[in-house]
């Protein structure tokens, strides 16, 4: 944690950290091509736990830098980017699934305060946030989407309680995170009340052009290189006709990754937001990277089994990979979401039916009704 801050204030001071950001936040009003090429310069040097300001960093602030007031805006901005503040993600709930409109989680207005009651799940960071940003209910009268209000909240504040949980790579990255009669001022409001859905919207397609964009160092390259290391039959598994037709569609699956996401940065660099076509890198990354890591192990034979490292090749990039990464397929939607999206509002097909539609969330069925 220490070394993370360190780093990040040193590159904010040296006007490299979030360099596309405006300069009174912390930026150096650079292109998006310009911020590509440093990202690719700075991962050959693996900085230490970047993703602990990832949330800050790439959802908090281009959320607020289109809903937020000046004075908010300068206030947290500028300290996203030098690594002195620490966001998380407050949206997920146990009862909605896949559906963020469904949330419960509810704010009571009292005079100039909001009260909060509820539970959010699958919070990133949670335990080491300072603020995090998060959508409540505070209308449950009207039809789902319209009936909620954005916020951002000091995490040190009286009520919440977080409970990480454990997950079967042995990590500790997702919390629970309650909420019992927390207050939170209206002046930490983005947006205008029962406007929630249209701010959640700007945090969610940049979510999902970082997680998108985000590389993985189980990849082709390494898959590659594993596969003329290890033997098949006494020879290198490069020579096996079926592993070079996997490496074939990582491969091409990589590349259509890489030219996505080079629209997307054309997009950036003529000022338009990121869109909906961002869920296809996340979609496919996701299931690319599941698919790689299963097979190297596959191809490491009993050795990848093991998880002491300098016992396989690769010292469990590999296993590492497949423990982690199928909470990447559910992270900022999960791949059902995701295929949603790309069908509806990338090539204009037909919604699914919606049985809620227009209907007032008090009205809504549950499984409890």
């Amino acid at each position: 944690m220490a070394q993370a801050r360190l780093w990040q204030k040193r590159k904010a001071d040296a006007g490299w950290s979030c360099i596309r950001w405006p300069k009174k936040f912390g930026g150096r009003d650079a292109s998006a091509i310009e911020q590509v090429i440093w990202g690719q310069e700075e991962s050959k040097i693996r900085p230490p736990a970047t993703m602990l300001f990832m949330v800050g960093q790439g959802m908090g602030g281009p959320t607020m830098m289109t809903w937020a007031t000046e004075e908010q805006m300068l206030k947290h901005v500028p300290k996203m980017a030098s690594g002195e503040e620490i966001w998380c993600q407050l949206f997920s709930e146990p009862a909605g699934g896949s559906d963020l409109a469904a949330l419960r989680t509810s704010a009571v207005k009292d005079g100039d305060e909001w009260i909060i009651n509820g539970q959010k799940i699958w919070t990133s960071m949670a335990q080491y946030a300072d603020f995090g940003i998060l959508v409540l209910r505070t209308d449950p009268t009207v039809p789902k989407h319209q009936g909620l209000t954005y916020f951002y909240i000091d995490m040190k504040s009286p009520g919440i309680e977080i409970k990480p949980i454990k997950q079967m790579s042995g990590a500790s990255g997702f919390n629970e995170v309650f909420f019992t009669d927390v207050r939170v001022p209206d002046s930490q409001r983005l947006g205008e009340v029962g406007q929630g859905w249209q701010v959640a919207l700007t945090t969610l397609m940049n979510e999902r052009a970082s997680i998108g964009s985000g590389g993985s160092s189980a990849g082709f390259k390494t898959a590659m290189k594993l596969a003329n290391d290890v033997f098949i039959d006494d020879k290198p598994a490069i020579q096996d006709p079926s592993v070079r037709a996997k490496l074939a569609d990582w491969y091409v699956q990589e590349a259509g990754l890489k030219y996505t996401g080079m629209r997307s940065v054309t997009a950036l660099s003529r000022g338009e937001a990121p869109g909906p076509e961002n869920s296809i890198g996340k979609l496919v990354a996701a299931a690319k990277t599941q698919d790689l890591s299963s097979f190297a192990i596959d191809l490491m034979e009993q050795a990848g089994i093991a998880w002491t490292p300098g016992l396989n090749d690769a010292d469990n990039m590999f296993q590492s990979s497949y423990m982690s990464v199928p909470g990447f397929r559910i992270a900022g939607g999960t791949d059902e979401i995701m295929a949603n999206i790309i069908a509806e509002r990338v090539l204009g097909m037909p919604q699914e039916p919606r049985m809620d539609k227009g209907m007032p969330f008090t009205e809504v069925p549950t499984s409890t009704t």
